[in-house]
C-alpha cells in the first residue's frame, strides 16, 4: 500500500538530496545554488497563483519539506561529503548483496556505456530526467526515483576507477586509491628512496580534474587540463580522444579532428576514437603493416654497429 503523499513514510523514500534537487553528485556549491534558485522560483507562491489548489499545495509542500532541507544539506562542504559517503556506502552494500540493479532505461545504458563517455552521458541523462521533475506529484516521484538510481549507477561506475595512481619509483610500491576519495598529498617515501623521483601520475590528476569540469559543463577548463595531460603523456590515445571530445563540445571541430586523428594514429583500435571519427566525418585508413625498418611506430635497430665492424673486417680478409 502506497503511503499518503507527504507523510513521514512517503518522505523517507527520497533520502538522496542530490536526486531531490535533480543535480549531479559531482556538483559544486555554485551549481547546487543555481539549481535551487531555479526550483524555488518555479514553486514560489507568486508563480502558482493561477494554478489549481492541488498544484499550489504540492508546490508549497515539496518546497518546504524536501527542496529546502535538501539544499540546506548540500550547500555546505561537510553536508556534501557526508551525503556522498552515505551514497557510496549504499552502493557497496547493494553491490555486496547483489541488489544494485538498473530498472530505468537511462540507468541501464549508463551501466553499459564505455568509460570515456560516462561523464557526458550521466549529465545528459540527468538533464533529461530533471526538466519535468517538479511539475506534479507524479512527475516528482517518477523522475526523482529514476535520478536516485542513476546516481547510484554513476557512483558504481566511478568507485571502481582509480583516482590517483602512483608510479613505481625505486623501492616505493605502486598504490591505487579505489574508494572514490580524493588524494591531495603523496605518501612519505621510505628511507633510502629517491625523494626527487616522481611519485604521482600527474597526467591522471589532470584527467580527473577534466572529468569534473566536463561534468559541470566547464569545457574550456576541461580542455586546458587535458592539454596538460597530453603534454605529459603525448602517446596516450585515450587522452587525445578525450581532448578531441572536449573540443567538439565547444564546437571547435578543427581541433577535435586533430586530436581524434592523433588518437587513431596512436591506437587504430580505439573504439571511442572511431566513434568520434565517424561523427566528425574523418576518413579512417586501415592500419598497414609497417615496413622500412618500422614496427608498431618504432624504428627497428639498424643492422651494423660495433659487431658488424668485425664481420666486415673478417669478410675483407
Amino acid at each position: 500500500m502506497t503511503p499518503p503523499v507527504f507523510s513521514p513514510d512517503w518522505l523517507k523514500q527520497f533520502s538522496d538530496p542530490y536526486a531531490v534537487l535533480g543535480v549531479a553528485v559531482t556538483a559544486d556549491e555554485k551549481r547546487i545554488a543555481k539549481r535551487y534558485r531555479q526550483i524555488a522560483k518555479c514553486l514560489h507562491p507568486d508563480q502558482q497563483m493561477g494554478a489549481e489548489a492541488a498544484a499550489r499545495e504540492f508546490a508549497n509542500q515539496i518546497l518546504t519539506r524536501l527542496i529546502n532541507p535538501a539544499y540546506q544539506r548540500l550547500k555546505q562542504d561537510k553536508g556534501r561529503a557526508e551525503t556522498l559517503a552515505t551514497l557510496r556506502f549504499k552502493v557497496r552494500r547493494l553491490n555486496r548483496e547483489k541488489k544494485l540493479t538498473s530498472q530505468a532505461s537511462l540507468s541501464k545504458q549508463l551501466l553499459a556505456i564505455a568509460e570515456p563517455e560516462v561523464e557526458v552521458f550521466y549529465e545528459k541523462a540527468l538533464t533529461e530526467l530533471s526538466e519535468p521533475q517538479h511539475t506534479s506529484v507524479e512527475s516528482f516521484v517518477t523522475q526523482t526515483t529514476a535520478i536516485s538510481e542513476l546516481n547510484l549507477i554513476y557512483l558504481r561506475r566511478k568507485m571502481g576507477d582509480p583516482v590517483i595512481r602512483e608510479k613505481r619509483t625505486g623501492l616505493v610500491a605502486s598504490a591505487t586509491v579505489n574508494n572514490g576519495a580524493t588524494v591531495t598529498t603523496a605518501p612519505v617515501p621510505p628511507k633510502g628512496t629517491n625523494k626527487d623521483a616522481p611519485a604521482v601520475d600527474y597526467a591522471q590528476r589532470h584527467v580527473m580534474r577534466a572529468k569534473t569540469y566536463i561534468a559541470s559543463k566547464s569545457f574550456p577548463q576541461a580542455v586546458q587540463e587535458l592539454r596538460d595531460a597530453v603534454r605529459i603523456e603525448p602517446e596516450n590515445s585515450n587522452y587525445h580522444t578525450m581532448l578531441g571530445q572536449a573540443y567538439l563540445m565547444q564546437k571547435m571541430v578543427g581541433m577535435a579532428k586533430v586530436h581524434v586523428r592523433q588518437a587513431l594514429k596512436l591506437d587504430p583500435n580505439n573504439r571511442i576514437a572511431h566513434k568520434y571519427a565517424k561523427q566528425l566525418q574523418i576518413e579512417i585508413v586501415p592500419p598497414k603493416a609497417q615496413s622500412n625498418g618500422q614496427h608498431n611506430g618504432r624504428s627497428q635497430p639498424q643492422k651494423g654497429g660495433f659487431f658488424s665492424f668485425f664481420t666486415r673486417n673478417r669478410a675483407a680478409k
